[in-house]
């Protein structure tokens, strides 16, 4: 396992971090708890030493989770939650007062609630789950933060920036605000290279890459026939033709790559840990196989410069929310 920097924090977590949005048990569907169990344990095992959840992850039942394995074992486990917004709207819209969406008594409880399902009496990163730079010098949630902090409550603090937005995050950074900003980025969404990882390795601030398997889309198992349960968030995701144009873009990849669609999960990931601001990258995995295969990527190796180059190539600009 592969160790990197977490930021300006003095920690070093593993490059492959367990993303625990899966085992919540909704809007993904399908997982069990023993499985999920076992999957985090096998992880652990495997050296993973960053968990990120959220409180808003079937209403804490992947904090619950989380907490029954972390308790149990040796290991020095770095765990991440995040607050959901008080208005439950992800993404957190523009203009809107942050009042209406991270009061800092909300911060509060909620940081009160994930360490109670955790069983911890500290957490070691509280990230606030939707973000705008808007809000910087709005409220009193930064100087709820600082007090959680000064408490023994929480370590580190970050923002999880909205889905393909990283540029609502610059001035969070460029400001040392935060210790970690939390991002999608993949082959397809390549925005964050732009602006937001330069400014976080010019000022220390910590990258927590999510969906960089695009939801499942860079595995080569999204197809034009994918049906997912009724619930399933997916169904939007890949909804209407996106199937079938997620499968052909994937397959000009692998023949492009030289590689067979089945590697293309191990190239996507390998794809992101060559971002030198890259900490940690958290995909989902709900079964010990998933644990295995993504884990095996995490030895240092990023991709050779000349497929790195092939793949920029592959930024793919959708509308994500039409």
């Amino acid at each position: 396992m592969e160790f990197r920097p977490f930021g300006k924090t003095g920690i070093e977590v593993s490059a492959i971090g367990y993303g625990a949005w899966g085992i919540g048990q909704s809007q993904w569907i399908g997982a069990e708890d023993d499985e999920s169990i076992r999957a985090l344990q096998r992880a652990i095992e495997l050296g993973v030493n960053f968990i990120d959840t959220a409180r808003a992850y079937g209403d804490g039942h992947s904090e619950r989770l989380i907490g029954q394995v972390v308790r149990a074992t040796p290991e020095r486990v770095y765990v991440a939650t995040k607050v959901p917004p008080m208005n439950l709207t992800w993404p957190a819209a523009a203009g809107i007062h942050v009042d209406e969406v991270f009061p800092g008594e909300h911060i509060r409880r909620s940081t009160e609630q994930s360490l109670a399902n955790l069983g911890v009496e500290t957490l070691d990163l509280q990230q606030l789950h939707v973000w705008q730079d808007d809000w910087i010098g709005q409220g009193d949630w930064l100087e709820t933060i600082q007090e959680l902090r000064d408490e023994g409550k929480i370590r580190f603090f970050g923002v999880s920036i909205n889905d393909h937005q990283p540029d609502t995050a610059l001035r969070a950074v460029r400001e040392e605000l935060v210790d970690s900003v939390q991002v999608i980025f993949n082959v397809f969404d390549q925005s964050p290279s732009d602006e937001l990882f330069p400014a976080c390795l010019e000022h220390g601030v910590a990258v927590i890459v999510r969906v960089a398997l695009d939801e499942g889309g860079l595995t080569g198992r999204i197809t034009a026939d994918s049906e997912f349960p009724d619930d399933d968030f997916r169904n939007h995701y890949f909804g209407g033709d996106r199937g079938r144009e997620v499968e052909e873009r994937v397959k000009a990849i692998a023949e492009e790559l030289e590689i067979e669609t089945d590697d293309m999960a191990g190239a996507a990931l390998r794809f992101v840990l060559s971002e030198p601001a890259v900490s940690t990258v958290i995909p989902g995995m709900r079964s010990v196989r998933n644990v295995e295969r993504n884990v095996a990527v995490a030895d240092g190796n990023g991709l050779p410069q000349e497929q790195l180059e092939a793949l920029q190539g592959h930024r793919w600009g959708r509308n994500f929310y039409e």
